[in-house]
């Protein structure tokens, strides 16, 4: 008897280290917009809740689904910033944590983006400080920013219009006086021009009948390269995917001729997958800053739309020879897939 409870003891810790090693997508059953950081063995992770900023902490990937989280900022009953809080991000910049988030009073034309600042060394503790709107000059609508400090100077890209009326989401970038203060004008660097950016009819007495989109840029810098991966096309169709815009690291990166765009998207649905308009993505290292890793949220099947079908997804991604990113194809749900790298240099 002995033998075998010995036996059945070390079987099952056996499969408790497998599966320790291991996770499978979703991350959660549901989250638009997924955005991850990760600091001093934790993942510090964040998407779109529609009334507030909630930000969850892990160890692991697979211990997401259980892992504690918290509101940090919750929206106001009233005012400019009361509604549709959109696609937050929470990350450590210049000794100190900063949330940005859009939002807007109930009226998609007055989406802004606005700023958190906390000064603990964990982000779940400490006060998060309502810094206020941050904005180019113009003032005009704007989505999904992302911040990244290039050659010591902070850039801050997010998705706008030109002017005040809906019809074209196009990619901004500005530089940053500090976390919270746009310097500077911005400039426009990536406006839809391929068929596969401009897949966005819509079916809504409340919206234009057509919308083209580049919205949800993200910095990503490898080598002498700077890479923005956006998404392309409405999230409402199926045919939502990620486009990329490269410069050199050494270029005037506000200078719109520095940038190249792909002739084709970069990471785009897998029918044969079952993975229906991935985007919105993130990028994260692993533990030991060995591996690349993304983020995105996506559907299950087709025509489910910008709702709450949406669920966010990571896999690794591997550097092509001459140093462009090769994100594959989104995997198929439930695939069980190694954990990010945790063996210490």
């Amino acid at each position: 008897m002995k033998a075998i409870s010995l036996f059945l003891l070390i079987s099952f810790f056996s499969i408790e280290i497998t599966a320790a090693q291991t996770f499978k997508n979703p991350l959660l059953p549901t989250g638009a917009d997924p955005y991850s950081f990760y600091k001093d063995g934790f993942y510090y992770y964040t998407h779109t809740t529609g009334n507030r900023v909630e930000l969850w902490k892990s160890k692991t990937l697979e211990g997401l689904k259980d892992a504690p989280h918290k509101t940090i900022w919750k929206a106001p009953a009233t005012g400019p910033y009361s509604r549709s809080i959109w696609a937050p991000e929470v990350m450590f910049l210049e000794g100190k944590w900063y949330a940005y988030f859009a939002a807007d009073n109930g009226k998609n034309e007055n989406h802004r983006m606005y700023v958190l600042e906390n000064a603990a060394q964990d982000p779940m503790e400490g006060e998060w400080i309502f810094k206020g709107q941050i904005t180019d000059p113009t003032n005009k609508w704007a989505i999904d920013g992302d911040v990244a400090k290039i050659n010591g100077q902070l850039y801050m890209i997010w998705s706008g219009w030109e002017g005040d009326v809906n019809g074209k989401q196009e990619i901004f970038m500005a530089k940053l006086k500090n976390p919270w203060t746009v310097s500077g004008k911005r400039v426009k660097i990536s406006s839809p021009k391929f068929d596969w950016e401009k897949i966005g009819d819509l079916n809504d007495a409340n919206n234009p009948p057509h919308v083209d989109v580049n919205e949800g840029p993200q910095f990503l810098i490898h080598g002498d390269k700077v890479f923005i991966v956006y998404s392309a096309s409405g999230c409402w169709t199926d045919f939502y995917a990620l486009g990329m815009l490269t410069a050199s690291v050494r270029a005037n990166l506000l200078d719109p001729k520095s940038w190249t765009k792909s002739t084709q998207p970069v990471f785009q649905k897998s029918v044969e997958n079952g993975v229906y308009a991935p985007g919105h993505n993130s990028f994260f290292k692993s533990p030991d800053g060995t591996e690349d890793w993304i983020l995105y949220h996506a559907n299950d099947k087709p025509g489910q739309g910008c709702g709450g079908f949406r669920s966010p997804r990571a896999q690794k991604f591997t550097w092509n020879t001459d140093g462009t990113p090769n994100f594959g194809i989104p995997l198929k749900k439930d695939t069980e897939l190694p954990i990010p790298s945790e063996n210490k240099k």
